[in-house]
Parts: structure tokens; sequence; C-alpha cells
């Protein structure tokens, strides 16, 4: 199996480091893994693309790569350019940080999933929750590193239409206490970012941008909630964003009205 791999969190991101080992599972001795990962870190790009700006290259090994551009930008790099063949599988991250609900509309990773989609190979985004405090595993992506293999064979068992990747989220625990894999669909919580004001030293104000951890504002069965419970959580997602039911439902208005 040839196996591309792209992220949102850089070249010298962890998460990428997790992302290999998973990859190197999957595609065994006889296989190939390629990286190809911004230079710096992208998160909150979603599907921002390079259009009028050129992206250095640099070779920093066999099959890795790095560019100066975004997750996009290295799936269509990777699957177009500089591999020799296409690869058989995308994976996108490991991502610091859950990519669930709204998260999947700003996310680099899952835009890095979505790209290859377009480009006509299978690709999966992969996130891991995060958590801190008491009771944090001591490996932040310990359920990634041990779960990660597993759950990409069961992506790949699954359906996959025109476009469609998946994106599988991770839960904040420990590997043993991991409930167990199921398909969610994509939550909404009412936002996913709230704006902090502060004051420079020099008194001119600022804003950070600060995430909502309101997972459960979500529906019960929404990825969102399932992935705070303890779920390993995978959606299928497809770029069209028609609302195909309310396109009917339009149509039919504009008939009825003329």
């Amino acid at each position: 199996m040839r196996i591309l791999i792209v992220n949102d969190d850089g070249i010298n991101a962890p998460g990428l480091a997790v992302a290999e080992e998973i990859a190197a599972e999957l595609a065994g001795p006889s296989g190939e893994i390629w990286v190809v990962a911004p230079e710096t870190e992208r998160s909150g790009a979603s599907h921002c693309v390079s259009y009028t700006s050129p992206m250095r290259v640099t070779q920093l090994g066999e099959r890795r790569f790095c560019i100066e551009g975004h997750p996009a930008d290295c799936a269509i790099a990777g699957v177009t350019k500089l591999l020799p063949e296409r690869p058989d599988l995308v994976l996108s991250g490991v991502n610091r940080g859950h990519n669930v609900a709204e998260d999947a509309v700003y996310s680099g990773t899952v835009a890095g999933a979505k790209e290859a989609a377009i480009q006509g190979v299978r690709a999966i985004a992969l996130s891991q929750y995060f958590a801190s405090g008491p009771g944090a595993p001591a490996d932040a992506f310990a359920a990634a590193r041990a779960h990660g293999a597993g759950a990409v064979r069961r992506v790949l068992a699954l359906p996959f239409g025109q476009d469609v990747f998946y994106n599988v989220n991770f839960p904040p625990l420990a590997p043993a206490a991991v409930r167990g894999f199921t398909l969610a669909p994509q939550g909404r919580r009412g936002g996913a970012f709230q704006v902090q004001e502060a004051l420079a030293p020099n008194q001119r104000r600022y804003f950070w941008l600060a995430h909502n951890a309101r997972n459960a504002a979500a529906a019960p069965e929404a990825d969102s909630t399932l992935c705070a419970e303890g779920w390993i959580t995978a959606t299928p997602m497809r770029p069209d964003l028609t609302d195909h039911a309310l396109l009917a439902e339009a149509q039919a208005a504009i008939e009825a009205a003329e």
C-alpha cells in the first residue's frame, strides 16, 4: 500500500509522527509512506489554497517533503506532482485537538482529506481530542497511537462513494479506557469559537479566538458528544455543500409560484 500523509500542524508536529506509525502498520514492509506537510503550523486554515502565491518545496529526506503552503496544497502537490504514482490512501493528521462538529468547517486537517477525496483518492482525517488536568493520559496521543491502525482498517472496510472521505476522532483517554468505535453524524454546538479581549502592554486592544468546549451541547448521537464520552467516532463527509432536500423544496416553491 502506498500512503500519503499530510497535516495542518506542520512538518515537526508530534501528531505527524503518530500518523507515520499508523501508516507503517497499515502499509507493511513492502509498502511506501510519503509525507508532504506544511513548513509551519496551519491550524484553522480550512480549505485555503496558495492560489495567488508560489509554494517553496523542500525535500527533507526520501519520500519526505515540506511545503510553504496549506494542508490542501500538500494534498494537491502530493497526489498530482511529488509522488511518482497516485497513493492508495491519504491520511491527514494526527491533529492535536479534535475536529468534531463545527471544528470540521475550520479544520486544515479535514481539508487535507477533503482535497484528497476531490482528487479521487480514499482519504481519512485523524484527530486526537486533547485533555488536561487530573486524569489526562501522560501521552496525549495515546488513544490514536494504540487504536489508530485499527480504526483506519475499520473505515477502509466501509463504503466510499464519490468524493467521500471519513473524519475520525479519538477520545482523550488512555487506550484501555476507550469505549469502542462508532459511526456518528457531524454535531452542532452553536459555534466553535468565542472572542476574548485583552490589552497589550502598550494599551493597544486585541482579540484572541478561544475554542468553546461545549461538546455536550450537541445531540447525544453527534460526533462531538460521543467522542467526549470516550468513543472513537468516524463521520463520512463530502465536499458537496448543496442542501439537496432544500433544493428540491425550493424548486417546488418556484414552480408553485409560477
